[in-house]
């Protein structure tokens, strides 16, 4: 991933736990996946809406 290896990785999630706190990881998460399926959803409804525009 990214050329990454796996001590390099592990550093980086080290910084990412001492900068939020093993508190906030798990709402960033949470944010993050409801931003990605409003994104997709989003997506889906602008091809419905194409999809009418072509009927």
């Amino acid at each position: 991933m990214f050329g990454l290896g796996t001590g390099e990785m592990f550093i980086i999630g080290l910084a990412v736990l001492l900068l939020f706190g093993g508190k906030k990881i798990p709402e960033l998460a949470k944010g993050l996946g409801q931003g990605v399926n409003s994104f997709k959803k989003g997506l889906n409804d602008t091809e419905k809406n194409d999809d009418n525009k072509l009927s």
